[in-house]
């Protein structure tokens, strides 16, 4: 007999079906399995899930390619501001303008890992309706400054 929520299955000829069906997805995925490395979900299958939003255990090449464009172009944003300062300039950002005077000629360093954290959380989250427009922003708002700089 088989029994799953209180239904019992017949085959065609109405005969009560002989095998027993557990469900698979009850026991959580242990941290050692073969699924860990192999069969990786690179995109959200169903139009459920792709509603709902959720997460992947790999990413998309566009999204690498911003994610680096992004710490590429702060950098470019702090080379060009050391030699906007190095021209009797001054930093408008009161947060940058504290991390210069307290790092001198490292404070790039700082600025990007200070960046890194929010990207690497928005590219876990990159699944999420509002993530992707974020750094497509960010990476606009970058892009902007350094027109800015340049002219």
């Amino acid at each position: 007999m088989n029994q799953v929520d209180g239904r019992v299955f017949k085959d065609r000829r109405g005969l009560k079906d002989r095998r027993v069906l557990q469900d698979r997805r009850k026991p959580p995925t242990p941290a050692s399995s073969q699924f860990k490395f192999w069969w990786q979900r690179k995109t959200l299958r169903s139009e459920v899930d792709r509603k709902k939003s959720g997460y992947v255990d790999l990413y998309s090449g566009g999204l690498l390619f911003l994610i680096i464009l992004i710490l590429g172009l702060d950098i470019l944003d702090s080379l060009f501001t050391k030699m906007v300062l190095d021209l009797k300039g001054w930093e408008l950002n009161p947060i940058v303008r504290a991390v210069i005077e307290l790092y001198r000629d490292r404070f790039w360093v700082s600025k990007v890992a200070i960046l890194s954290i929010p990207l690497i959380l928005l590219c876990v989250h990159s699944k999420f309706r509002l993530a992707m427009s974020v750094i497509l922003a960010i990476c606009f708002i970058k892009i902007g400054v350094l027109l800015y700089q340049i002219f």
